[in-house]
């Protein structure tokens, strides 16, 4: 986590066509991602916070079941959930924007899944959907807060960098999961 440096570098990526796209794949035993079909905003919260807070993810830390609800709720909305061995392993969220375009709003890992090439399967998968909404752009942002290899990620599955700002860190926080104990 780099919450505590001195600045913050967001990287805003898109891919403008299905070409630009080069998947990549895993095959390992009891590994599956699977649509959430119904909205459960504990469950987009436990995923925020158990994949989030290791990056100092910031904006939703004080949502309430009603701002969670809201978010979540609404027909232009996916949540995906990536499970290894029937545990959460990481999960997306695709927002499909006013303009056509569909935003990939959060992605990630849980921690203890780091380092067995299942974020360029999860990046895969959330790229492939986005692509089946029928849109003509697919765009997201990281920040120097985020995984290591995050950007090298989005970058090798295709995407380009369309901007980039930098600004003061997010504040390093702990975890509410288990009262923050």
């Amino acid at each position: 986590m780099s919450g505590s440096s001195a600045q913050k570098t967001t990287h805003h990526l898109e891919m403008t066509s299905a070409e630009q796209f080069r998947p990549k794949t895993v095959d390992i035993p009891g590994w599956s991602v699977v649509r959430v079909e119904e909205a459960d905003p504990e469950l987009n919260w436990f995923l925020h916070e158990s994949v989030g807070v290791e990056f100092s993810w910031g904006g939703r830390q004080d949502w309430g079941r009603k701002q969670w609800t809201d978010y979540i709720d609404r027909p232009d909305f996916e949540t995906w959930i990536a499970y290894l061995g029937g545990r959460p392993a990481g999960y997306f969220e695709l927002v499909r924007q006013d303009d056509g375009t569909v935003r990939i709003a959060c992605f990630g890992l849980r921690q203890e899944f780091f380092g067995r090439g299942l974020g360029a399967d999860l990046l895969t998968r959330a790229i492939q959907r986005a692509w089946e909404l029928t849109t003509t752009r697919v765009w997201l942002r990281t920040c120097s807060h985020d995984h290591p290899h995050a950007l090298d990620n989005y970058l090798a599955r295709g995407f380009v960098k369309f901007g980039e700002v930098s600004g003061p860190p997010n504040p390093s926080r702990e975890s509410e999961l288990f009262g923050g104990r």
